[in-house]
């Protein structure tokens, strides 16, 4: 069956799910607070929110707990606190708390060899760094490759692909990002629970803490991709920052054990020296150390999940810039200076220029050409869907002339 649409009628129409969304989301299990309350001025907070307007192109949302309470939240138009946002790299940290949960579970060990998921994919001959590579290899991005795998290109078989990459150092030795990497978590999972990574986290990790089950990319294989391609909200990142600063404990509940919160959080492997770069402090399981005695899962464009133990505090940011090192800076620079012992004295003043400024958050109209060079692109071509609830099979699109359509094949 096909479906056209035109796109007024859809956008319509979207706004009007959107809107039932909302009202279908979980209420907030962080309560709020003021952020004198729990020791922070309104007036450094105001001054974080400057910063960030003045010094980053574009920050899209932000909030701050401190003591398990919200103090401060916002999201700049047209972003909004219920719309899921893509995460990027900063999936790679939930990839990790599964393998946690696994473990914990008895399911899995970080020193599996990682062939011995695979035996159909791997090599005839194996070289010896691929028959010493463990999950502690792969969660900790020493896996011995030089360059990692690149996946995108290749339509199947990712997992074979990875198993038949070149290898050159010793696995354990050598630090290199690869997101491959965290693919290849996701799908040993997958091959050991017969679950997908998301359904898998949605019973252990996303209804404790009432997180509505989200979106996760998948490869060809229908894997979800692990190091990528997770959509979830601000809120939900700060929670997870939540549950690791309460050492896996949610409401009095045992969600993570403190063991594995403890090492995933620590200092693995070293990926530099230099003291005033937050990329060299080390890397965990899927979490970098920051300066400050801090850690975080971060994602391209910055996406932050920034974990404050001294100060009992979690920052969590949503972005699309380029200057991740710079949104880590105005945290340093404004935030950990001004977070107290004990609750502020009320500045009444600086709480109602909090308010109006968080009231007032937008984000300039990009200025450009009404229409898109990709739009060309986009014409006369069908695009397949995965099995989805929603039945759609694809879509494609006719965008000539001022009737754009939309037509849905289901």
């Amino acid at each position: 069956m096909k479906a056209c649409i035109s796109v007024n009628f859809l956008v319509s129409v979207f706004g009007f799910l959107l809107c039932g969304g909302t009202l279908a989301q979980l209420s907030s299990s962080l309560p709020a607070s003021q952020p004198d309350k729990e020791g922070v001025s309104s007036a450094a907070v105001l001054s974080f929110i400057d910063r960030l307007e003045t010094d980053i192109d574009a920050v899209h949302s932000f909030m701050i707990l401190r003591h398990g309470k919200r103090i401060s939240q916002g999201w700049w138009t047209p972003y909004d606190e219920r719309t899921p946002h893509l995460m990027h790299s900063l999936s790679k940290s939930f990839t990790s708390t599964a393998i946690g949960l696994a473990i914990g579970e008895g399911q899995l060990s970080l020193d599996d060899p990682v062939i011995s998921f695979f035996p159909d994919d791997t090599p005839t001959e194996p070289g010896w760094q691929l028959k010493a590579m463990r999950i502690r290899d792969l969660i900790t991005m020493t896996t011995g490759h030089r360059r990692e795998p690149w996946l995108f290109n290749v339509e199947s078989d990712w997992v074979k692909t990875f198993l038949h990459s070149d290898i050159e150092f010793k696995p354990g030795t050598h630090f290199q990002y690869n997101s491959a990497a965290t693919y290849m978590l996701s799908a040993i999972l997958q091959s050991v629970t017969g679950e997908r990574l998301v359904d898998y986290l949605d019973k252990r990790l996303f209804r404790p803490l009432m997180i509505q089950k989200p979106d996760w990319d998948r490869s060809p294989e229908g894997i979800n991709t692990g190091g990528w391609g997770l959509r979830i909200t601000t809120e939900d990142i700060a929670k997870l920052g939540q549950l690791y600063l309460q050492k896996g404990m949610w409401q009095g509940e045992r969600i993570l054990s403190e063991a594995w919160v403890q090492e995933a959080t620590s200092k693995q492997t070293s990926n530099g020296s230099n003291p005033d770069n937050d990329w060299d402090q080390g890397y965990g399981y899927q979490f970098w150390r920051c300066r400050n005695d801090c850690y975080r899962g971060d994602g391209a464009f910055g996406q932050f999940c920034i974990v404050i133990p001294e100060h009992d505090a979690v920052v969590a940011v949503t972005s699309g810039t380029n200057d991740m090192g710079g949104v880590m800076q105005v945290v340093w620079d404004t935030l950990l200076p001004a977070m107290a012992s004990e609750p502020l004295e009320a500045d009444p003043a600086a709480t109602r220029a909090l308010a109006l400024k968080l009231n007032a958050l937008n984000l300039p109209l990009v200025q450009g050409k009404p229409r898109s060079l990709l739009s060309g692109k986009l014409a006369q071509r069908t695009f397949q869907f995965f099995e989805n609830e929603a039945g759609v099979h694809s879509v494609s699109f006719d965008l000539h002339d001022d009737d754009h359509r939309i037509t849905f094949e289901m």
